[in-house]
């Protein structure tokens, strides 16, 4: 196995900063050196940009399936259960249910990959996803505590919201929960709950928050919490989002998350551009493009308590790297404007699990099973095989299924 190398000739935004003519040393899984080259070296020659790969912090990869399930035109849920009675009710659902689970989260898993994302969590119980998550093309995390949502209606996916966040606390990892999704007097006492349990701390990783007061933020604030924001999903459901700019504007640690593609966005490029338009919408103002990268870098990162190992380009981080071929020349506006064909390479502790035909000896030397594909008709390569896992869904379903969060074209398939 080619165990360093390294690629050369591009401009690397950290993201914090942004460096000219440089380059990465990959050895083993990480980022050895930034600015100097191997022996082995792929010279791009053709000015990529380099960034860290991306994380999308809340996902349901039980969920990722179309079309979208919505309340009816003109109207909004109160909260979530009334949403989840009519995924459940729906053709989709039933649909739905001639794929495998293992399928499901296979599908999942390259709606991430295709959209340049290597880290994420599935929001569902251990007991449910433990045997699944190991094999799968990129990294889901495992070390999390949850709790549904802090409500008495939830779907008490974890132990307990004491107990949960406890063991978060005991094990250092993130304490992930919806939370203030609705507008029932119960959703919007979220915070208060969290507070009187104890359980409010920079632990915590709060999904949605739509029905958040200003209070509610000074708290968050104060714990040091992190807020996931899903501005599709949200708008969906509720035709609302959170109070995002004042969540901003107090400094409190954001990341952005697709959600399922049930309510949210085909994939984490397209929930960044959304993001966007829905603060122009709200606010009349501009949501800095810098600002949208690192809600997608290092915020979740930081929010999961893995900022040590990724979300950042620094010398002895994990080599998760993401070669992006710039259709602008701002390199922050380059990555928000992204299509999944313009990624050139997307790398997983330094071994490719996307990527161009170009990338093929890094693909055959880094020992990945990989196969060819042809989306939006340009020819990549790919980690596993999802064109022939389309099929198979298409086979399972009974008639030629496309989703647009795995965008093959169809004569590939």
């Amino acid at each position: 196995m080619l165990s360093e190398y390294s690629i050369s000739d591009l401009r690397c935004i950290t993201p914090v900063k942004v460096i000219k003519n440089s380059s990465v040393v990959v050895k083993e899984n990480i980022i050895a050196s930034v600015g100097k080259t191997a022996e082995h070296d792929f010279r791009t020659g053709k000015k990529y940009y380099l960034y860290p790969a991306l994380v999308n912090i809340h996902d349901h990869f039980r969920g990722n399936y179309l079309p979208r399930v919505g309340p009816s035109k003109g109207t909004f849920y109160l909260n979530w259960a009334p949403w989840d009675d009519d995924l459940k009710s729906s053709p989709v659902y039933e649909e739905r249910a001639n794929v495998s689970v293992e399928d499901c989260y296979l599908l999942s898993s390259y709606k991430n990959i295709f959209s340049g994302v290597v880290t994420t969590n599935d929001h569902f119980p251990h007991k449910l996803n433990d045997d699944i998550l190991p094999g799968l093309p990129l990294r889901v995390i495992r070390e999390y505590a949850l709790e549904h949502e802090c409500s008495s209606y939830d779907l008490k996916w974890g132990d307990g919201i004491e107990i949960e966040h406890k063991r978060a606390v005991d094990q250092d990892i993130p304490f992930i929960t919806h939370l203030e999704e609705g507008f029932d007097e119960e959703s919007q006492s979220g915070i208060d709950i969290l507070e009187k349990l104890g359980c409010l701390d920079d632990h915590d990783v709060l999904i949605h928050c739509i029905g958040f007061s200003d209070l509610d933020i000074e708290k968050v604030k104060d714990a040091g919490a992190h807020v996931a924001w899903c501005p599709a999903s949200n708008m969906l459901m509720f035709n609302v989002t959170c109070k995002i700019k004042k969540i901003l504007q107090r400094g409190i640690n954001v990341s952005i998350g697709t959600d399922s593609t049930h309510t949210g966005s085909v994939n984490i490029l397209e929930e960044m551009r959304y993001a966007r338009e829905i603060y122009r919408n709200l606010y009349n103002a501009d949501l800095d493009a810098k600002e949208l990268v690192k809600m997608v870098t290092t915020n979740p990162a930081r929010a999961f308590r893995m900022d040590s190992k990724i979300g950042s380009i620094a010398e002895g981080k994990l080599a998760d790297l993401l070669l992006l071929k710039p259709q602008v020349k701002d390199p922050y506006e380059a990555l928000v404007q992204a299509e999944p064909e313009d990624i050139a390479l997307l790398l997983q502790e330094g071994s490719p699990i996307y990527g161009d035909l170009e990338f093929r000896e890094l693909f055959e030397k880094r020992n990945v099973e990989f196969s060819e594909i042809t989306l939006k008709g340009f020819s990549k390569l790919v980690k596993g095989d999802p064109a022939h896992l389309l099929k198979r869904v298409q086979e399972n379903v009974g008639f030629a299924k496309e989703l647009d969060f795995i965008p093959l074209d169809v004569n590939n398939v």
